[in-house]
């Protein structure tokens, strides 16, 4: 196959589209409906051109081209990662079987909903964050969150080829339903509770690229594992993308932390309002709300769908390579989170049936790199407090906790009680209100909010105080 993006075609891609005029066509006429929806629900800041990064081809060395874009003219485009001719399914079924280069007849409506899932989400975090860029503390933030809005919107791309290319015209009518679904819409949601959630605020965005686009990475990485080659690779491709953006919620949150450290210091206090910084508690909230409303996108603590998924040999565990054992896992077992005698505890069941816990822990485990990262900054600037991911039973709406509810440590109390109590771990109002009144746009070169820090170094090897938007 073709390594370096064929940039000479209206669709840029390393797959050989010319090869194959129908699908060609079938892409091209996608093509205005996609740009359509790009002009009516991304975002809406007016903007000349934007220091982006653009895949230039997908192998190890210089993947990436780095230049002042306008948004609309970014090339969005087809990579998938370069294809092993002697790659075998690694788990199911069929382990050590050639991958499949077309869509068995048997699981093509597993995959086509899988990829439908995926490519729903890509779309609906442009539309959940189209209005940050009005309120954005710097233009390096600017920047990043419009690398992150057009790499989503490459992602979109991804799915849509493979849903043409492998699906036929059911493929091309759920590409087409990819547009026409929008983030909190009461008539056409997104699929997917929490990207129906609102993103007012550049806290909460960079609390969704930290904890949602990190589930993200993990789902990812369970269909990088599919049997089905065309979407290994693609997933594959995305995951290079998709480390940026997490890169951005965590160095966000840093930065956050950061400057109301230095406001607690400079002030000797921990009532940092009156100073225009955002409080320790309040950071807590809004980890407490997105953190567990990721968890719940996990799905279930057990799941027949996921376990036959895995035997196909569709969608495999993170890190499938790395598992000692059979990888058919058809006489193991694994402890899954439950309510046990009224309180959190586990439940032994087949390890089949617990593939979402296996996935679940293991983003929470990722998650607790991010806390412990925080948690350092408050500790060497001496102070006492720390933040904490709280329980898995904490605020979940799916699964066997969606029944009860928990104090962040777990502790199960009563609806009454949560009700009274629940402003205390989530953000109310007041917190929403005052975070919002925070984000007071800051577009001037070199300039940054008083409520977060700079960052440590800018945009491929430039300055932070490097113009990277040209406003219009």
């Amino acid at each position: 196959m073709t390594i370096s993006a064929d940039y000479t075609e209206k669709i840029p891609n390393n797959v050989d589209l010319h090869e194959d005029r129908r699908l060609q066509r079938a892409l091209e006429s996608w093509q205005p409906n996609f740009l359509n929806w790009w002009e009516s629900m991304g975002p809406t800041l007016p903007t000349e051109d934007v220091y982006l990064r653009t895949a230039i081809n997908v192998g190890r060395e210089g993947w990436a081209h780095f230049g002042h874009v306008a948004m609309r003219d970014y090339r969005w485009g087809i990579f998938l990662a370069e294809r092993d001719p002697d790659r075998r399914i690694g788990f199911g079924q069929h382990k050590d079987e050639p991958a499949w280069q077309q869509v068995p007849g048997e699981y093509r409506a597993d995959l086509q909903r899988l990829i439908v899932i995926q490519g729903d989400t890509e779309p609906a975090s442009v539309e959940q964050q189209r209005n940050l860029g009005a309120t954005a503390p710097s233009l390096y933030d600017l920047r990043n969150l419009f690398q992150v809005n057009v790499e989503e919107g490459r992602h979109l791309w991804a799915m849509v080829y493979l849903l043409h290319a492998y699906f036929g015209r059911e493929g091309r009518e759920e590409a087409e339903q990819l547009l026409h679904r929008n983030s909190g819409s009461e008539d056409s949601p997104r699929i997917l509770g929490a990207f129906n959630e609102e993103t007012p605020d550049w806290l909460s965005f960079f609390m969704f690229t930290y904890f949602t686009d990190r589930d993200g990475k993990y789902q990812l990485g369970t269909l990088k594992e599919s049997a089905f080659d065309p979407l290994s690779r693609t997933c594959e491709f995305m995951l290079k993308e998709e480390s940026h953006h997490m890169f951005v919620g965590t160095t966000g949150i840093d930065r956050v932390v950061e400057r109301t450290v230095q406001v607690m210091r400079e002030n000797d206090t921990d009532e940092v309002v009156a100073h225009g910084a955002i409080p320790l508690e309040t950071i807590q909230k809004y980890l407490n709300f997105h953190y567990s409303v990721s968890l719940d996108l996990f799905g279930s603590e057990t799941s027949t769908n996921v376990a036959n998924y895995y035997t196909a040999g569709i969608k495999g565990r993170w890190a499938e390579g790395r598992r000692k054992d059979d990888h058919r896992l058809t006489g193991d077992s694994i402890l899954v989170d439950a309510v046990v005698d009224g309180s959190v505890g586990h439940n032994e069941v087949a390890a089949l049936v617990g593939l979402n816990t296996d996935l679940r822990r293991e983003y929470i485990d990722d998650c607790q790199n991010g806390v412990n990262r925080w948690n350092r900054i408050l500790g060497e600037a001496g102070l006492p407090q720390r933040l904490r991911l709280p329980s898995v039973a904490f605020n979940r709406r799916v699964g066997a906790f969606s029944g009860i509810e928990t104090t962040p440590a777990g502790e199960v109390i009563a609806a009454e009680e949560w009700e009274a109590r629940k402003g205390d771990w989530l953000p109310t109002e007041v917190d929403k209100t005052y975070v919002r009144s925070l984000m007071q746009p800051v577009h001037e070169r070199g300039r940054i909010a008083a409520w977060i820090a700079p960052p440590r170094q800018g945009i491929n090897g430039k300055p932070f105080d490097y113009e990277y938007v040209h406003l219009a």
